[in-house]
């Protein structure tokens, strides 16, 4: 079992930068895929980034050249840094887990969720 703690959440203008840290507990994080869920009000949950166990990366192409996920192992820690933040960006932030070699795009494929921190950018 995995608890994850979002933090870093906020209210920002638009063109401005925030940067989520997700903070897994338990020993193996280094086993787990990563990734990054937003979901707007009246939306579907929408994959934001993905980030393998050897650090290979995934985006979506909405946020694909602003958005950058890392993680780092020693810190059992995986972050989200937001560049150039729109308004349509306005979401709750989710971290999502799962041990496994592989990472994936779909939402559901995630078994550990974090409460999520909600991101507002205003135009």
């Amino acid at each position: 079992q995995v608890q994850l703690v979002e933090s870093g959440g906020g209210l920002v203008q638009a063109g401005g930068s925030l940067r989520l840290s997700c903070a897994p507990s338990g020993r193996t994080f280094s086993s787990y895929a990563m990734g990054w869920v937003r979901q707007a009000p009246g939306k579907e949950r929408e994959f934001v980034a993905a980030i393998s166990r050897t650090g290979t990366t995934y985006y979506a192409a909405s946020v694909k050249s602003r958005f950058t996920i890392s993680r780092d192992n020693a810190k059992n820690a995986v972050y989200l840094q937001m560049n150039g933040l729109k308004p349509d960006d306005t979401a709750v932030y989710y971290c999502a887990a799962r041990e496994s070699y592989y990472t994936s795009s779909a939402s559901n494929w995630y078994p550990y969720w974090g409460q999520g921190t909600q991101v507002t950018v205003s135009s």
